[in-house]
């Protein structure tokens, strides 16, 4: 692996890529099912008055704010393919680092998401690491950045991520023929 960082993604750092927009608005049923499935009763997402009197109407779950970006497998129109948190999925595939995990992810909460609202994203690199080897592999940590407004520019969220681009070591060949004495 280069010791320097191609000079493309050090361009990267600190600029705001791939702006999008949601491809569907809020809407309760997404956060009520996503309730049901761990069991959240919180009436704040269930009872309208509620939520009225507490927030000044209703909200989806705050934890909910990258669910509106996670692209359906197929759309109408689309002539590309679409990923969630595409710089990743670019640093991977320029850097040679098939294998990545994901290290670290922080969620900052803003105004709160309403149904109707049509989210607006984009994605900021801040940092590559130099390379590095751990018991996964060698490669590189970054550390990206997905900022989140609604429709009216208001910010309501970012989300932090940490994660570990690498290639997997080789395994070492097997001894031929016989034994150690």
């Amino acid at each position: 692996m280069s010791e320097e960082l191609p000079a493309d993604i050090r361009g990267w750092i600190g600029e705001e890529r791939y702006h999008e927009e949601g491809e569907f608005p809020v809407e309760m049923g997404y956060v009520w099912t996503t309730c049901s499935s761990v069991e959240n009763g919180n009436p704040i997402f269930w009872d309208e008055a509620v939520a009225r009197e507490l927030t000044g109407g209703p909200i989806a779950m705050p934890t909910m704010i990258s669910l509106w970006f996670r692209p359906h497998h197929w759309a109408p129109g689309r002539t590309r393919e679409v990923q969630p948190l595409q710089v990743h999925f670019d640093l991977k595939a320029r850097l040679g680092l098939p294998e990545a995990v994901m290290t670290d992810n922080t969620i900052v909460f803003g105004e709160p998401v309403r149904p109707g609202d049509r989210l607006k994203t984009c994605q900021v690199l801040h940092s590559v690491s130099e390379p590095k080897t751990t018991k996964l592999g060698s490669g590189r940590f970054w550390e990206i950045e997905v900022r989140y407004t609604n429709q009216k520019g208001d910010w309501v969220g970012a989300e932090h991520y940490t994660g570990f681009g690498y290639k997997r070591e080789a395994p070492e060949p097997a001894s031929k023929g016989g034994h150690d004495a």
